[in-house]
């Protein structure tokens, strides 16, 4: 069979270079997706020992579209690597010093596959790090300490930012021949106005440290601070995540953290509750005296009270005597508490009822004079009744 008709040549290249190219696109396309998958079980199998408790599946989702992505970058490039194509046009020319310095179009083009193949590998890289945050996240879950669970997120945005660092330095250096050292050593001659600059995100960042050393908090713990109370959800760099009671998310800066006063509500052993229990002027002493007695009887043997109970009458209120009701609660979980709370508070009532006392409420008595002789108004109304 004659197969010279392969060789001739259109537009620069020969027929064979043509279909060349085209099964290699074709036959790349096509198989992307399993030779992704390939490779990815068989790096998986690197970690198969660190991380047995997680799923093949997992790891697949995290690495199959950059290594697929990685793939086609690279089937291109060796596609079009087949042809002998015509791309010697100049794009940019400079002359220093009689010196000529030309790019052509094929340099471009050369620069930019690197690029991206500089870019698509670091993504693995990068998706790599998230499969064993992945892992220890996990293993941090059972354990019982919650610092664990704070650390890992915490190192993972560590490990990325140094990669991605790294990554752009070898793109400086690589794609656009840089001279990596020169900017690292100039880093340092302009180091000191960067931090000047950034002064507030270096203070952040210092804050973050601080409090992984100190560990004010961990994750999960009801905090108040700036005004704030809600659960830390997430350390950052730069600032922490605050789920407030409403639901909404607060982002509070890491130097605000650890310099405002900041209340560590998990810690407390105890919830405090304490209010007012208004009731008429007119009620007995007698009566006021019952009512704290049987109050303070209750609460004390409640099983979820402690026996330090203190109701006593408190003031004299604008609308009514105040009886004050001091007790603490021992459940810290507050929708546990919330129901407690409301227990008692029905019991109190109850108690104020069941004396045939009245609650007290505000209210005003007005005396009113009629006319300038301040005729009283019993007799302007029998006037005006004979009228």
């Amino acid at each position: 069979m004659d197969i010279q008709f392969l060789n001739d040549v259109y537009w620069g290249n020969s027929l064979k270079n043509y279909l060349l190219f085209i099964g290699i696109i074709l036959f790349g396309l096509i198989l992307k997706r399993f030779f992704s998958k390939i490779i990815s079980k068989v790096f998986f199998t690197l970690f198969k020992r660190f991380s047995q408790e997680i799923k093949l599946d997992t790891f697949l989702d995290l690495l199959v579209k950059p290594i697929e992505s990685l793939l086609i970058i690279l089937i291109i490039f060796l596609a079009i690597n087949q042809l002998d194509y015509p791309l010697e046009i100049v794009v940019f020319k400079r002359t220093v010093n009689k010196v000529v310095t030309t790019i052509t179009l094929i340099q471009v083009l050369d620069k930019i596959f690197l690029f991206l193949i500089i870019f698509s590998s670091f993504k693995i890289i990068l998706r790599t790090i998230d499969f064993i945050s992945h892992v220890f996240a996990y293993r941090a879950s059972l354990t019982a300490s919650k610092t664990d669970e704070q650390m890992v997120p915490f190192l993972k945005e560590l490990c990325k930012i140094i990669i991605i660092i790294l990554g752009v330095f070898m793109i400086m250096g690589a794609v656009f021949n840089m001279n990596v050292a020169t900017i690292i050593a100039g880093l340092g001659i302009g180091g000191l106005a960067i931090a000047l600059a950034a002064q507030d995100t270096l203070a952040n960042l210092l804050g973050s440290f601080t409090i992984f050393a100190d560990k004010p908090f961990v994750v999960g713990d009801l905090v108040n601070v700036a005004g704030y109370d809600g659960v830390i959800e997430k350390v950052g760099f730069r600032s922490t995540l605050l789920r407030t009671m409403d639901k909404t998310l607060v982002v509070i800066p890491n130097k605000k953290m650890i310099d405002s006063p900041l209340e560590n509500l998990t810690l407390r052993n105890l919830r405090r509750v304490k209010f007012n229990v208004g009731v008429l002027y007119g009620t007995s002493s007698d009566v006021i005296r019952t009512i704290s007695e049987q109050i303070t009887e209750y609460i004390q043997t409640h099983k979820e009270t402690t026996e330090d109970t203190l109701v006593t009458l408190d003031s004299f209120g604008e609308s009514g005597l105040n009886i004050q009701v001091l007790y603490f609660i021992e459940i810290v979980d507050y929708n546990a508490y919330m129901k407690i709370k409301e227990e008692i508070n029905y019991k109190v009532m109850e108690i104020v009822l069941k004396n045939e006392a009245n609650f007290a409420f505000p209210s005003r008595t007005l005396y009113h004079e009629f006319g300038s002789a301040g005729i009283p108004l019993q007799q302007v109304e029998q006037k005006f009744l004979k009228d």
